[in-house]
């Protein structure tokens, strides 16, 4: 009896490691997991009050303070993290920022601005849904279905990095302890990036040493051009590769869109926001590979051009030449997924607040009279 149950327990430890590690099984029409022995035990972190009886369900963030939304021993494997904000400030997807840490390391291995993370950039508020990350409630909502295994710890906090205080953070955290995992099982990473404007040069989305695969990209791009932003194509390099092993074909193509963007959203890739031509107008995008994982064995190197047309007093726009295919200086961001082991982690720094934040401006009004005034 003793080695049927550790055949069982085995085959199952095995399925999860090929779940993980191939990820395309994840699709949530297959339900064929639910019919099978389950190994490990359900546990959760909530901002729910210590008082079951009460209803006071969420925690407040101070200014430049940080929450710990999950600290735990290992092995396990977060599944599912929901959240909610209420606070007057507009640009706190921005502001607020999540981070995971493994096994003890002392800098993370995800960084984001909670919106990017949850696949939404530039502060923005939209509804959509796809496979691994969905935005409801008027896009306040957010929840992510990324697993994400540890093997020792892991802890996972929101910091506010704004000057205004977040009254009420709502949250779960849903996550199996197990017995153990295979030692090669990788590690969920994330990783925020921006330049504002984009440099000379390709666009890095990631640069990364180690064993893994990478599987999504969250794009966003503030116009600070009138024009198309789009005619960039994608390059990824494998194991040191001089030159790119995947080439695409322009920035709608990567997207699996074409001629040009316009809002949608579907499982695996889709464009939240798409606002137009002109100065200031905002695009955000996501792709996820989870049927279709880059694997790498050493190294892998992501980018992508910021290339596109540009009209001006030479090129007005009822004479748009549409083939257009020259620099652009937009304000670009991105966040990058991937798994990979060991896991690894960054010396950069995310940007500091007023630097994420897009130049918008907003109106205050006091006493029937009103002036426009900038938010950074």
């Amino acid at each position: 009896m003793g080695n049927k149950i550790n055949l069982v327990q085995t085959t199952c430890i095995a399925i999860i490691l090929l779940a993980i590690q191939s990820i395309s099984m994840s699709d949530s029409s297959n339900f064929e997991h639910l019919i099978k022995p389950l190994l490990g035990k359900s546990m959760r972190a909530s901002s729910s009050h210590e008082d079951i009886t009460k209803n006071g369900d969420a925690r407040p963030i101070e200014s430049h303070q940080t929450l710990t939304l999950l600290e735990a021993d290992g092995p396990g494997i977060v599944n599912h993290i929901w959240n909610t904000v209420a606070t007057e400030y507009p640009y706190y997807p921005r502001t607020l920022v999540i981070r995971i840490y493994y096994d003890g390391l002392e800098k993370p291995s995800v960084e984001a601005p909670l919106g990017d993370f949850f696949g939404l950039g530039l502060a923005g508020h939209k509804v959509f849904i796809s496979q691994p990350v969905v935005n409801t409630s008027l896009g306040r909502a957010r929840v992510c279905f990324w697993p994400m295994p540890f093997q020792k710890h892991i802890k996972i906090t929101v910091t506010n990095d704004s000057d205004v205080r977040v009254g009420s953070f709502y949250y779960y955290v849903d996550w199996v302890k197990l017995d153990e995992l295979p030692s090669a099982t990788p590690y969920f990473h994330a990783r925020y990036r921006q330049e504002y404007p984009a440099k000379p040069g390709n666009y890095t989305i990631l640069e990364t040493q180690g064993k893994g695969h990478y599987v999504g990209t969250v794009y966003s791009v503030m116009q600070m051009e009138t024009g198309w932003f789009g005619e960039g194509d994608d390059f990824f390099y494998i194991d040191g590769a001089e030159m790119p092993q995947l080439k695409g074909t322009g920035t709608e193509d990567y997207f699996n869109d074409a001629w040009g963007f316009r809002e949608f959203y579907a499982p695996y890739y889709g464009v939240p926001i798409y606002e137009g031509l002109f100065p200031g107008d905002r695009v955000s995008i996501y792709r996820w590979h989870i049927p279709d994982p880059i694997r790498f064995e050493k190294s892998l190197k992501v980018v992508i051009e910021h290339k596109g047309s540009i009209m001006n007093e030479k090129a007005p726009l009822m004479q748009w030449d549409i083939t257009g295919f020259e620099e652009r200086s937009d304000w670009v961001s991105s966040v990058a997924f991937w798994y990979q082991n060991p896991p690894t982690t960054w010396d950069e720094p995310l940007p500091p607040p007023e630097k994420r934040i897009p130049p918008y401006k907003y109106i205050k009004f006091d006493k029937l009279t009103y002036s426009a005034t900038p938010d950074v």
